[in-house]
């Protein structure tokens, strides 16, 4: 029988940086024919285009398949699967599929479909790596403390302190081979180790944790594990076991905010910070218009931290424009957001 082609699940929080390690990974491929599946929480592919517009031989449009259907668990019989069938089909097959989930997704239900006959005999998968946001974690933002929560449950029972975003990141823990946990550079020092003592007592036994900054990291690390995943799936619990891999995503809902040129791009990024700390707003990104700027502005924002860079050139035939996309929990205040940030 042919070797199996690996494929790494790279998972983790909104904004945790799995797309820039994915760009990492590209600019260190080592010769690697590498192939992406892409699947982005909202209407806009902005994940997608981030990688396309990076500029480095590898990443080629026909590599680059974006499942924009919300969350990737919860539709792998009509996304996840045809995708996969049509890259195995290929004339030339990749070295290595590297697949992105969404924010918001369960890595376990993308597992365990690698046990479907049409993908088992083929493709295994070489790891599940969930990268965490340091500073996210430090600031106590999508980090379980189950003491905690017991201890507020047992002095009023009445309380229900279920919280959605907790679940998804137990889930997302629950199911790492490796743990890479990100943005380190932004966390005091001498903080840092026990923030890894701290995710390591939720791990499975042999999962490790390894830090990193701006996604920067050594590809043997992550790839080339050889975990077979799917094949020790009762080791990794999920909230929703039992449930066939689907889960409420009526607690979160997105929306893309369309605008003209940039000219004062200070202004829309203290009106973004505004919104941010007043809606509750637990994610931004999109791609800003500047006007006389011959490239397109990247922005991206998690929690209060914005980050804004030029990453590639507007192509001739593609209309100007500036687009937002804006994740958080149910029942965002839609238009007053969008007055905020339209100033």
């Amino acid at each position: 029988m042919a070797e199996k082609i690996p494929a790494t699940v790279i998972t983790g929080f909104l904004g945790a940086g799995k797309t820039s390690l994915i760009r990492h990974l590209v600019e260190n491929n080592q010769g690697r024919r590498l192939a992406f599946l892409i699947n982005e929480f909202g209407d806009l592919g902005i994940d997608r285009e981030l990688l396309l517009g990076c500029g480095i031989e590898g990443c080629d449009e026909d590599d680059v398949v974006e499942l924009a259907n919300g969350c990737i668990c919860c539709t792998v019989a009509d996304d996840f699967l045809p995708a996969m069938e049509s890259l195995l089909a290929r004339d030339e097959q990749p070295d290595h599929i590297l697949i992105e989930t969404s924010g918001l997704a369960l890595p376990k239900p993308l597992v365990k479909a690698f046990n479907w006959p049409e993908i088992r005999s083929k493709v295994t998968v070489d790891g599940v790596v969930t990268v965490v946001d340091a500073n996210a974690v430090a600031d106590g933002r999508m980090a379980p403390n189950p003491v905690a929560v017991q201890a507020a449950r047992e002095a009023d029972p009445a309380l229900d302190h279920d919280d959605p975003l907790e679940e998804v990141f137990e889930d997302q823990l629950s199911c790492a081979d490796v743990v890479v946990l990100n943005k380190c550079d932004l966390v005091d020092s001498e903080k840092v180790p026990g923030l890894r003592e701290e995710l390591a007592a939720q791990l499975r036994d042999g999962t490790k944790v390894v830090r990193a900054a701006h996604a920067q990291l050594d590809p043997a690390v992550l790839l080339g594990l050889g975990a077979a995943s799917e094949d020790d799936l009762d080791n990794r619990p999920s909230h929703h076991d039992g449930v066939d891999g689907e889960h409420d995503h009526d607690d979160f809902e997105s929306f893309v905010i369309g605008f003209g040129p940039v000219e004062d791009v200070d202004g829309l990024e203290a009106r973004l910070s505004d919104v941010i700390q007043e809606h509750d707003i637990l994610r931004i990104k999109g791609f800003l218009d500047r006007p006389g700027k011959a490239r397109r502005e990247a922005i991206q924002g998690v929690g209060p931290r914005l980050q804004r860079y030029f990453d590639r050139d507007w192509r001739a035939d593609e209309i100007r424009e500036s687009q937002i996309v804006v994740i958080g929990f149910a029942g965002l205040d839609r238009p007053s957001i969008e007055r905020a940030i339209l100033g």
